[in-house]
């Protein structure tokens, strides 16, 4: 349900997917005390649950996942909406929110920005602000795949249990194919993509092709179909829907700005990194190399920007881990930006 500012607010269905998930799932050695709060949180998902049925429980690790889901239901109840409930999470200080449940509300928050969206590359740019990436430069080309899913393929041949087994037997077992997303397959993964299925694709982010002409001469170009420009794009959704302000985000191969005057990383290793190079320190070859993409994002209002910033534009980076690995953090957007009135995402 969407409140009067497009917000959701969460309903008793949408706390009975959470009882579905395996952290809360019951499971054949579940207690009895587990079975009947259980049961009654189905029946009424947003019910007060006192501590001693809480206590009750023989399992402390289920006790635990309980104790952390009903803290976070609510807080997000008390928000009224999850976007409140996120933003709130980040502005307390220090985050007690479990990070896979911050991941499920970005989830859920992007579903909510796209509907309506038949375009496949920002579904599965999409993906990049909850699911963790891994990237490889191979053959000229930046790809970016699920890491949970690469690795499981990596360590099971995608056959999960039985596929370790036959692993560690020395078993032959069927190759599992991963796919670039292109127009080929754009709209198979449209119909998987309310199933784990979709996180079988792979995002190119290579902005840029160059092809080489005659008389020595080298021709660059934009990709029509950009993983980069489709992650762009849902950035600008992402900062209007909890900003109401319009921006504009586009990738950039450089910054040759010499009033650079603001910028902030989409992920951990950039904010370093750009921190690094905007005091003027020195960085290592190898590690500049990880930097996977930069981003200029404009306000359509200039009015919408600090007043000693008007005019100037804010640089976003997109970098990778030394191991290739890449966990974007859209909250940066929300704490970050330049904006002229600073509790808009309130």
């Amino acid at each position: 349900m969407r409140d009067p500012r497009g917000w959701l607010v969460p309903t008793d269905a949408y706390w009975r997917l959470w009882l579905q998930r395996p952290e809360l799932a019951l499971v054949e050695e579940s207690c009895a005390a587990e079975q009947a709060l259980h049961a009654s949180l189905t029946e009424a998902p947003s019910r007060p649950v006192a501590q001693h049925e809480l206590d009750a429980f023989e399992d402390a690790d289920a006790r635990a996942n309980h104790r952390l889901f009903l803290g976070f239901r609510d807080a997000v109840i008390h928000a009224g909406s999850l976007e409140a409930a996120y933003a709130g999470f980040f502005k307390a200080g220090a985050v007690q929110i479990p990070p896979l449940f911050l991941d499920l509300v970005v989830q859920a928050l992007v579903c909510n920005l796209l509907e309506g969206v038949d375009d496949a590359w920002q579904w599965r740019a999409a993906e990049m602000l909850f699911r963790r990436q891994r990237v490889r430069v191979q053959d000229g080309r930046v790809l970016s795949g699920d890491s949970e899913v690469l690795d499981m393929l990596n360590e099971t041949g995608g056959l999960g249990a039985v596929g370790r087994l036959l692993m560690q037997s020395g078993a032959a077992i069927p190759e599992v194919q991963i796919e670039v997303l292109g127009d080929d397959n754009a709209a198979r993964y449209l119909k998987s993509r309310a199933g784990v299925g979709r996180f079988n694709f792979v995002l190119d982010l290579t902005h840029e092709v160059q092809r080489e002409l005659s008389h020595g001469l080298t021709l660059t170009m934009n990709r029509s179909q950009s993983g980069l420009k489709a992650l762009a794009l849902v950035l600008q959704k992402w900062v209007r829907h909890f900003h109401g302000v319009a921006v504009q985000v586009r990738p950039e191969a450089r910054v040759s700005d010499e009033a650079w005057r603001w910028h902030l990383g989409l992920d951990a290793e950039s904010t370093a990194l750009l921190n690094d190079l905007y005091l003027g320190r020195d960085v290592a070859p190898e590690r500049q190399q990880r930097l996977i993409s930069l981003f200029r994002l404009g306000f359509d209002e200039p009015l919408d920007m600090r007043a000693d910033l008007r005019g100037k534009p804010v640089y976003l980076g997109l970098a990778m881990t030394a191991e290739g690995l890449l966990k974007l953090k859209p909250q940066n957007l929300l704490l970050n930006l330049p904006l002229a009135v600073a509790d808009t995402a309130a």
